[in-house]
């Protein structure tokens, strides 16, 4: 279940972009030299360091409790924190802040508006997103944070040309990190992969933190992974470990890159290490998918069960994420179950993602006809990833669509590690079909 970004980690560029607007917000609780100094390698981890701005914006709201200002920033923080520790109680903490700040200013006050916004993303409630965003820019025209979590939103809904337009407007008042790293998102979504590169290199230029360079250098990684270059990806996730060792993001793509060239050993350490720090559900089934792609099927089952567990978590804490679950069950379950969540997610929003849910959960229920056409809608935009090419693929071959199917799955081989469990099947699909034209 490997996807290269999606809304998951579309959201998190919105939240490191909250978190360096907040950064300024804090110069009043932080000690200076500690916000203004570029970070050495040896700079705490990013969890410690927003614990530490966290502490310091209750320390200044204990003594000043109806500054709106710092509980709009300390609402951001812990949507970030959510993010960074994959806990997701700490949206409720963040709701809860930056209500605050709208109740001590509920004029003019497009902090806690763009907060909101982004803390809705967070919860993939996309249209509350986006509405949230534009009234922080009716209020603020020029506040490039909220044009990026309209970016976002737009984006996950499926309006890619309302997307890059606000994409634009953000480029323009701000070009920095997280202008470019959404720029680079927008251009792979498109196809446009050298534009991509070109994008996260701007921004990895201008990174002053081992926590920036981690993050454009996670995102180089997967580029590179996604077109089948090994060893572009693990250079550049190696390169982010070296500054942010513990990163579960560069764990991951290296966890992945160990995978595809069969140390075994090492990708088992490298997953559980990932999954550990940061257990994410799309982690945890990408982990139990590996294992069972090495016959290890108990230790697959046990993966399986925490993603449950670790579901029901998000979703007890408002996160709506039916793709994910439609994924599993599709994969891993129920097919009628599957097809439930794949149509509750697209009823939400027509992206390409939910397009892919629907197009697969419907093949494994046997309702190809209705399958083939989210299989072609989610894979038109011309960025399509290696895993929605083999799904159409595999509709295409249940249809009869032979040779369209063999152009699907040779497209999807072109990363031919795509994915552990998936990629053999893909493989072995295109060879029943006779192979590449």
């Amino acid at each position: 279940m490997m996807r290269t970004r999606t809304a998951v980690s579309s959201v998190v560029v919105g939240a490191v972009l909250l978190l360096l607007a907040a950064a300024a917000t804090y110069t009043a609780v932080l000690d200076r030299s500690a916000v203004a100094a570029p970070a050495a390698a040896t700079a705490p981890p990013a969890t410690d360091r927003l614990a530490a701005s966290i502490e310091a914006a209750q320390q200044r709201l204990d003594e000043e409790p109806r500054d709106h200002v710092t509980w709009a920033a300390l609402g951001s923080a812990y949507v970030e924190q959510a993010r960074l520790t994959a806990d997701p109680s700490y949206y409720d903490k963040a709701d809860e802040a930056l209500t605050r700040s709208l109740e001590l200013r509920p004029e003019d006050n497009d902090a806690a508006l763009t907060g909101l916004g982004a803390l809705a993303n967070a919860r993939h409630d996309f249209r509350a997103g986006a509405r949230l965003a534009e009234q922080a820019l009716a209020v603020n025209a020029y506040s490039a944070i909220a044009w990026g979590v309209l970016t976002d939103a737009r984006t996950q809904l499926g309006d890619y040309a309302g997307a890059t337009a606000a994409l634009d407007r953000m480029l323009a008042l701000q070009p920095g990190i997280a202008s470019f790293t959404r720029a680079s998102y927008d251009a792979e979504l498109h196809g446009d992969t050298r534009t991509a590169t070109a994008a996260l290199e701007q921004a990895l230029d201008l990174t002053t933190s081992p926590a920036d360079e981690a993050f454009c250098r996670t995102y180089l990684g997967q580029l590179a992974w996604a077109s089948g270059d090994l060893d572009e990806a693990e250079q550049q996730f190696a390169a982010g470990a070296e500054v942010a060792p513990d990163d579960p993001s560069l764990r991951l793509g290296l966890a992945r890159v160990a995978a595809a060239r069969g140390d075994v050993e090492r990708a088992t350490r490298e997953y559980g290490l990932v999954v550990q720090s940061q257990p994410l559900p799309e982690h945890l089934v990408e982990y139990g998918e590996f294992l069972l792609s090495i016959g290890e099927e108990e230790q697959a089952a046990d993966q399986f069960a925490v993603y449950q567990a670790v579901r029901r978590l998000f979703d007890a804490n408002g996160v709506a994420d039916d793709l994910e679950v439609a994924l599993f069950e599709a994969d891993h379950g129920d097919p009628q179950a599957a097809v439930v969540a794949a149509r509750a997610e697209f009823d939400r929003r027509q992206n390409i993602d939910a397009h892919d849910a629907l197009a697969w959960a419907l093949h494994k229920a046997g309702q190809d006809a209705e399958a083939i056409e989210h299989a072609r809608a989610a894979t038109a935009l011309g960025g399509a990833s290696s895993l929605f090419l083999y799904h159409r693929g595999s509709i295409e071959a249940a249809l009869g669509l032979e040779e369209e199917a063999r152009d699907s799955l040779t497209a999807a081989l072109r990363n031919p590690h795509f994915s552990a469990l998936h990629a053999p099947r893909a493989a072995d699909l295109l060879a029943s079909l006779g192979g590449s034209r």
